[in-house]
């Protein structure tokens, strides 16, 4: 009875704190959408289901051209899946000479990576921005995409190093016996069999273009060039009144392309999972 009792009371705990967590989640979303909901421009006094609800500031963010929602929609669509795309590819790349060769200077280079990611990005604003504006592409997604990629490379080729590492050293070297060079050893069995880990890095970085504000606001100054954190500011700044409500709109409708590229990715992060347990 004393264990039943335990029992009952561990599943009642864990229940209440999922619920806890669920309620922290979610309350903050539902709110917003409500908002977005609101017809006029207030922060206050919606509630979560506002009194006449409409789509008025969604049907605006696509049909006004002052907008410039649709704008800053394609610039950060551009910028995440280039962002993910290379900085994927060149940290796979990456990692994969750090786990597989042996050359001057690797250990240190890898504490380097380590070391690089004590320091905050802000340090390194003043920086970037002379170096873009040196070569030319100061307000440029080019050089946001850049930066993006550059900065990603460091702690996620850590992190893919020690995947690869956990891949048997014998499936490269039955490979050279058959004839294949490292490039077709990288993209034909080191590549297959790291989906897990790449999917989750392509995941983080297709995201960070639309969550950060920040770099994007020291590198882009042309309001046909921002993105959708820094054109959405616009919306409740005291030029454009305040407007919370449009902020809430186009908040809302970012979590659309990272959710479809999450749940395109889930797959492979649950079929890598599922072959990785079932081997011998």
């Amino acid at each position: 009875m004393k264990r039943k009792h335990k029992s009952a009371l561990e599943v009642t705990f864990i229940y209440l704190f999922l619920t806890f967590m669920v309620v922290i989640i979610a309350y903050p979303l539902l709110w917003t959408f409500g908002l977005s909901l609101n017809p006029g421009t207030s922060l206050y006094g919606a509630g979560m289901i506002p009194e006449n609800a409409s789509f008025v500031h969604y049907i605006w963010l696509f049909t006004d051209p002052s907008s410039q929602y649709l704008t800053w929609y394609k610039n950060t669509l551009i910028v995440a899946f280039s962002t993910s795309i290379l900085a994927t590819f060149f940290i796979a790349l990456t990692a994969y000479a750090f786990s597989r060769y042996r050359f001057v200077g690797r250990k240190y280079s890898l504490y380097l990576f380590l070391v690089l990611q004590m320091f905050p990005a802000l340090m390194a604003m003043v920086a970037l921005y002379i170096l873009l504006n040196t070569i030319g592409l100061l307000d440029s997604l080019l050089g946001l995409i850049l930066i993006y990629v550059g900065t990603a490379i460091p702690m996620n080729a850590f992190l893919v190093k020690g995947y690869f590492d956990t891949i048997p050293i014998e499936l490269d070297e039955s490979a050279k016996l058959d004839g294949a060079g490292h490039f077709r050893i990288f993209f034909t069995i080191m590549l297959p069999l790291a989906k897990p880990i790449l999917a989750v890095v392509a995941l983080f970085n297709f995201m960070m273009p639309f969550m950060d504000f920040i770099l994007p606001r020291i590198i882009l100054r042309s309001p046909e060039n921002y993105t959708l954190a820094l054109g959405l500011f616009n919306f409740v700044n005291d030029q454009f009144a305040n407007n919370f409500t449009r902020f809430a709109a186009g908040s809302i409708l970012i979590a659309i392309p990272i959710a479809t590229v999450f749940l395109f990715l889930q797959r492979y992060l649950i079929s890598g999972l599922t072959s990785g347990a079932t081997k011998g």
